[in-house]
């Protein structure tokens, strides 16, 4: 079993209902929502309006391109009670370009940038790894709509750099590899890797430069220096991942009927970008990269919470009431925190949960540290332990918001 899917099963994160499909409880909904909170802030930040498409599609919509045979081994298909076909969203190309038709005309229009985060299904013949690989999971995926190939490479940077800020946010270190366009386009796209041994992937990496290509066009072209900065050597590492952006061009926009006016009113397909990010795939990426033999050790920004908040000890009325008021104490000044005052639970059993579930801080309230009137303070990630007063507790988690 993979490492995220075993950690965040046992801390209560997710539970599995069959392979590929998982229910995010309390804990996981909360990380999920740290993700998409960070992807949507750096989608608006470039241009992108937020809109919902449905995932039940006719097959008529996909036929226009040719991908409902095409894409018949992913795609969940099947007949309503009407006999009509019916397919899943596995993603959301055709269905874009048809709302885009009633929504661009003219030049004046372009260039265009929307995005959601909507559940898509794929029936993955390898669901497994967790949620590395799932057959529900929600994605972000954002579309862009151009006058020429100029705009889109435009674009298509300032998307790159809201990529590497997404990714750098939620904690992971990403290399902008090339890779195969695919149907889409004899050009590049580009995949956002996580260097790790859980990865399913493989790329050449120069660690000199950064530079990257995925093993697919790297075997092709593989040179023993790299082809960017000539010092460096191309490793092969396994990798995760966790984004990708294409350049579609007219893939869609021509036979969809996809055209906007000119400057001289001629009639000229849309040129058009798809850039993906998958949200739970991005939580099972950052366990995979921090975890020990402990639990999950959450980066700050996408921890459920910031602190875990232990009551130890016999529950004597004096000693809740001082940990209840630590707890309110520490919610007043706006932390999020996990309270764990759960009666006849041993000492060790709540600092073994506290490790798996691995928010930043602990914090423990006892008879001992009650009698000094302070909390015992631990960083999840440092064996350090200190006792501070409450106040002073307050003021240090100020200081670090």
């Amino acid at each position: 079993m993979a490492v995220n899917a075993k950690l965040l099963t046992r801390a209560n994160f997710i539970n599995k209902l069959m392979s590929g499909v998982f229910t995010m409880l309390p804990l996981g909904f909360r990380v999920r929502e740290k993700i998409i909170n960070i992807i949507r802030e750096e989608m608006n930040a470039i241009g992108g309006a937020e809109l919902l498409m449905p995932a039940l599609h006719h097959r008529s919509v996909w036929d226009v391109t040719g991908r409902w045979e095409d894409l018949k081994e992913i795609m969940y298909q099947f007949k309503d009670k009407a006999g009509k076909e019916l397919g899943l969203g596995s993603t959301h190309e055709e269905i874009i370009a048809e709302v885009a038709k009633g929504i661009i005309n003219s030049y004046t229009d372009l260039p265009l940038y929307v995005y959601q985060i909507q559940t898509k299904f794929r029936d993955e013949p390898r669901a497994k790894s967790g949620l590395l690989r799932g057959r529900e999971f929600t994605m972000k995926d954002l579309y862009s709509f151009h006058t020429d190939e100029i705009s889109l490479n435009n674009f298509y940077e300032e998307a790159k750099k809201a990529y590497i800020k997404i990714f750098n946010r939620c904690g992971l270190k990403v290399y902008v590899t090339e890779a195969s366009g695919g149907v889409f386009s004899k050009e590049y796209s580009h995949e956002f890797m996580v260097e790790s041994s859980a990865g399913e992937d493989e790329i050449f990496l120069c660690r000199l430069c950064g530079f990257a290509r995925n093993k697919e066009i790297a075997d092709k072209n593989l040179k023993k220096s790299c082809p960017k900065c000539a010092s460096g050597v191309l490793d092969k590492i396994k990798s995760i991942e966790a984004g990708n952006i294409f350049k579609l061009g007219t893939r869609f926009s021509e036979p969809t009927k996809l055209f906007y006016k000119d400057k001289e009113g001629k009639n000229k397909p849309v040129v058009m970008g798809s850039y993906g990010i998958g949200v739970e795939r991005m939580m099972g990426t950052i366990v995979e990269i921090y975890h020990d033999d402990k639990g999950i050790i959450w980066p700050e920004a996408m921890a459920p919470y910031k602190i875990h908040l232990l009551l130890i000890g016999e529950a004597e009325r004096e000693l809740t009431d001082f940990a209840d008021n630590v707890y309110r104490n520490l919610i007043k000044s706006g932390l999020e925190v996990l309270y764990d005052d759960r009666y006849g639970i041993a000492a060790g059993e709540k600092f073994f949960d506290a490790d798996l579930i691995g928010l930043p801080y602990r914090a423990v309230v006892s008879a001992k540290t009650m009698a000094q009137g302070k909390v015992e303070i631990k960083k999840r990630n440092e064996k350090e332990v200190k006792l501070v007063k409450v106040e002073e507790l307050l003021k240090m988690f100020n200081y670090s918001n």
